[in-house]
């Protein structure tokens, strides 16, 4: 099957823009105007899927913090970068000065070629006093998938610059059960709540499918206005630490997707180390129905992704 695309970025230093014809799919934005309050950190948003429709949302008022996709942790040792306040065992949560910030640093990669959209760039986290904790590497691709479908593949790559052990959790590792939040977060728009989280075994609300260990997770929504569905489908690889992973999810309230690999237990970076975290996310003009195929492009990228990668090593 022949797919039509043409994929293109455009971009300055405030962040980038990745276009399918007429469509632009995302924005990425580098350097966020975000309070610190809000944790600042780079973020997609908005999200479309080929026909244009908004998968997305920024900066609900229920939680400001929450910006369409960004890569967000709440508990790196006693540091947030999730945003808001801190959950405290005994005290629910307390805002504290410990909101931290990914600062953008170095474009390391922007380019389209055979049919993929590439963008790298290297950051710094810095707590809120200062301290510098890592050095990341991120990289971000774009590739249209199907007349429907496109896939965003999310790598992260954080080097602890310190002289101690840091240790990456979630507010269940601290206490709070069953909120394993943090990581590759999706926040959907307001007319999904009530949608349908969608796994390998089966399908329900969140409450049902929160805490599951799978590969993929999807979410099918609506739009409002238009008679049309969307569906979402986050894929873990399998070289990520924990995988399988818990998986965050919400329907009701509102709704959000998160492969979760800090859910239930602490993952620790010891000084010089590196971990790192591999994703694909489809993004689809399509019904529940379709949910395992959808995912199934998204694995597909992921390994194509993985098998580029080295080659594109070899000819470096």
């Amino acid at each position: 099957m022949t797919i039509d695309s043409t994929l293109r970025i455009t971009g300055d230093d405030s962040g980038i823009s990745v276009l399918d014809g007429d469509v632009e799919l995302f924005r990425y934005t580098l350097v966020p105007d975000s309070p610190q309050l809000e944790s600042p950190k780079p973020y997609l948003s908005p999200l479309r899927t080929r026909a244009g429709r908004v998968v997305s949302l920024f900066r609900p008022h229920d939680h400001v913090w929450h910006k369409g996709i960004a890569w967000s942790l709440p508990v790196v040792d006693d540091e947030n970068f999730w945003g808001g306040p801190t959950f405290v065992p005994g005290r629910f949560y307390v805002q504290l000065p410990n909101d931290g910030s990914q600062e953008h640093r170095t474009t390391l990669e922007q380019s389209v070629e055979g049919g993929v959209a590439r963008f790298a760039h290297t950051l710094q986290w810095i707590t809120e006093g200062g301290i510098h904790l890592f050095d990341e590497r991120r990289s971000l691709t774009a590739r249209v998938a199907a007349d429907d479908v496109w896939v965003l593949t999310f790598e992260t790559a954080m080097t602890n610059v310190t002289d101690a052990t840091i240790s990456i959790g979630s507010p269940t590792t601290r206490g709070r059960e069953n909120a394993g939040y943090g990581g590759l977060f999706w926040r959907g728009p307001r007319s999904f709540t009530g949608g349908l989280a969608i796994s390998p075994t089966g399908s329900g609300s969140g409450n049902d499918m929160r805490g599951q260990r799978h590969e993929w997770m999807a979410f099918a929504g609506r739009h409002d206005e238009i008679d049309a569905e969307s569906v979402l489908a986050f894929v873990d690889d399998a070289a990520n630490p924990q995988h399988p992973p818990q998986w965050f999810v919400r329907t009701e309230e509102f709704a959000c997707i998160n492969p979760a690999p800090f859910f239930s237990e602490e993952v620790p970076v010891e000084p010089g180390r590196t971990v790192v975290f591999r994703y694909a996310v489809a993004v689809a003009d399509g019904t529940a129905e379709r949910a395992a195929e959808i995912a199934g492009l998204a694995r597909g990228v992921l390994a194509e992704g993985a098998s580029d990668a080295a080659a594109r090593a070899v000819r470096s």
